[in-house]
């Protein structure tokens, strides 16, 4: 049986990925990068500073240190995901059925705790989580598995008997890795990427994940499944 949901935010949760590129667009330009969102979009799912050093890597710059540079884009993404972000389609309904069936739920995001509350509170769903957990907290942020692992202690609950919702490449690969059950979540342009079938199942919006599914996901579906 399932005995705990865990689940990412940027993009799964919240629709905060396209606040995330306007404010790496406006920050790398001051570093004399100009971003598109297809450039952002290559980066989706990494940890902020990941991302900044990728950058950095491609196109060197010399006026502000690389950790002034992330600092300015968490901030800024701070301020406008806590003032403008809406949740994702489904995310009501979701968190009712896991309510429903009394499986408790917990947060495994790359993102700062503060930014994970501002989230949490936005949305006004911070009542059905167990609790909320910070990649930026262990020792490895996603890809590694080590948010997940570090969720599923504090639940008290065995990866194994956890499912993890994500929506990025690496954040799938962090749950894969910590050798849970993963429903894959990839937005529309990357919906076929090769990199989403590890997943135990894959769907193109959390509207389709619904008592059925679930019970699929208890009766070990194989890997690859897909739903449309």
């Amino acid at each position: 049986m399932i005995k705990a949901a865990i689940f990412d935010m940027d993009g799964l949760l919240v629709d905060s990925e396209p606040f995330w590129r306007d404010v790496e667009i406006d920050v790398f330009r001051t570093v004399g990068l100009e971003m598109d969102d297809e450039m952002c979009k290559r980066t989706t799912g990494l940890p902020t500073d990941a991302v900044v050093r990728y950058w950095y890597e491609k196109h060197p710059w010399h006026n502000r240190s690389i950790e002034e540079v992330g600092a300015e884009i968490i901030q800024g993404a701070y301020d406008q995901i806590g003032k403008h972000a809406e949740a994702m389609p489904g995310v009501p309904e979701i968190l009712e059925l896991f309510r429903q069936q009394g499986i408790p739920m917990a947060i495994a995001s790359a993102s700062p705790i503060h930014l994970i509350e501002a989230v949490i509170d936005r949305l006004n769903i911070r009542s059905y989580f167990a609790l909320w957990h910070s990649a930026t907290l262990e020792k490895r942020n996603k890809p590694h598995p080590d948010v997940y692992l570090g969720t599923a202690r504090k639940l008290g609950v065995d990866p194994a008997f956890c499912v993890a919702f994500e929506d990025s490449g690496n954040g799938l690969k962090s749950a894969h890795a910590a050798e849970m059950l993963t429903v894959a979540v990839p937005a529309d342009y990357e919906f076929n990427d090769p990199k989403f079938n590890i997943a135990t199942l894959k769907i193109p919006s959390i509207l389709q994940f619904n008592l059925q599914v679930l019970r699929g996901l208890e009766n070990e579906l194989p890997i690859n499944s897909t739903l449309r």
